[in-house]
């Protein structure tokens, strides 16, 4: 359980980046690109998240 709360925001991420490659792969590029920019935000957000946590 500790792996999991460790590194759920790489994880959604990486989902999210597999996702977008396939909505790219199948003709939907505006969709993929639009969930391929999640993931950025997924893990600037799992970052506040741990450093909110810290202090």
């Amino acid at each position: 359980m500790k792996f999991l709360e460790k590194y759920y925001p790489v994880i959604l991420a990486f989902l999210s980046f597999l996702l977008s490659v396939y909505l790219w792969f199948n003709g939907q590029k505006d969709e993929g690109m639009f969930v391929g920019i999640w993931v950025p935000s997924i893990l600037a957000l799992g970052i506040f998240i741990r450093l909110v946590k810290n202090d």
